[in-house]
């Protein structure tokens, strides 16, 4: 029988978001989801599926660092 997990409380995670990202190897990680999705451009070239799939990653990458920001914030 497994276990079943809850998803933490939101305050909750965002402290666990913050733990996780950080430190040295923590701002690496966020360096390079920034890098893979918020910082980059696409050329005229790439089709709508493509857009739709960057946004919803770049969609992702804003809201794991709203979570480390909310985390680490001063209570």
């Amino acid at each position: 029988m497994t276990a079943v997990i809850l998803p933490p409380s939101p305050d909750a995670t965002q402290r666990l978001f913050a733990r996780l990202f950080r430190g040295e190897e923590g701002a690496q990680a966020l360096a390079y989801l920034r890098a893979l999705t918020l910082d980059r451009a696409m050329g005229a070239h790439v089709s709508s599926e493509q857009l739709w799939h960057l946004e919803g990653q770049r969609h992702l990458a804003r809201h794991i660092l709203k979570l480390v920001e909310r985390g680490s914030a001063p209570n």
